[in-house]
């Protein structure tokens, strides 16, 4: 993989509206894949992701074997040939996956100019969200034993708390120039230095967002919705959780 012009890479935990990033990505002239779901993930990525991503999670207590890692840079190779094949001579393209984000050292380790778009939204939302799958696969592999009895929204903001800090950690430190974290509210309630910032990052050419890109921001309804769903007890475990890294992203 090494040998191909290094991707960008888009990754979150589900649910914190990267479908907005890809298409301001692709209209920033980047191929992101033809082989889309309905959130515009990369669907090439998905079998990978469930069967690796629990397991590389467990890699401090269980190093990968030679074998694994060689069989999980072989399942890489084959998503990333079949992602690209619509367009395999593009200079700029990259993916959408959002769980992508738990692999980031390793993507990081293969291609060692690669970019990655992290993008944040308030982990109280996130909370409540009906969008759990991620913490549903992997958050046992995540949190271990901890919170085994905790309700979903409080383990949700556990999983939120962690994986973001961990990814900001990485990014901060080892990926200078290469790492952009995107506020999702600042998209919304700011789009076009959000954008003109993104742009920045991407080298376009053109750093002034167009009409079609501001038209790609469309600002939900559920932002804040934690406000009417969370009960007083439940909010206060999830502070005591992700209040950290919910300081830490500006959240509270």
């Amino acid at each position: 993989m090494q040998d191909m012009a290094a991707p960008l890479v888009i990754g979150a935990i589900g649910g914190s509206g990267t479908r907005v990033l890809a298409r301001l990505v692709r209209r920033a002239g980047f191929f992101m894949g033809t082989n889309l779901n309905q959130f515009e993930d990369s669907i090439e990525f998905g079998d990978l992701n469930d069967r690796w991503i629990n397991r590389y999670l467990l890699r401090d207590i269980a190093p990968l074997s030679a074998e694994e890692e060689a069989l999980l840079l072989q399942d890489f190779a084959a998503a990333v040939e079949r992602h690209r094949s619509p367009a395999a001579g593009s200079i700029r393209w990259g993916w959408k996956a959002p769980r992508s984000i738990y692999f980031l050292p390793l993507l990081d380790r293969q291609w060692p100019e690669l970019k990655f778009i992290h993008m944040v939204r308030d982990g109280r939302d996130m909370a409540f969200s009906s969008n759990q799958n991620q913490c549903r696969k992997h958050g046992p592999a995540v949190l271990r034993c901890e919170l085994r009895d905790a309700p979903l929204p409080v383990r949700s903001a556990a999983l939120w708390a962690r994986i973001n800090s961990e990814t900001a950690d990485f990014g901060e430190t080892r990926m200078a120039g290469r790492y952009l974290r995107v506020h999702y509210e600042k998209l919304c309630s700011d789009p076009r230095s959000t954008i003109r910032e993104m742009l920045g990052f991407l080298e376009s050419q053109d750093l002034e967002p167009a009409e079609e890109m501001l038209g790609e921001v469309v600002p939900p309804g559920t932002i804040g919705r934690w406000r009417h769903l969370g009960e007083p007890s439940i909010m206060e475990w999830i502070y005591s959780v992700a209040g950290e890294a919910l300081h830490r992203f500006g959240y509270c």
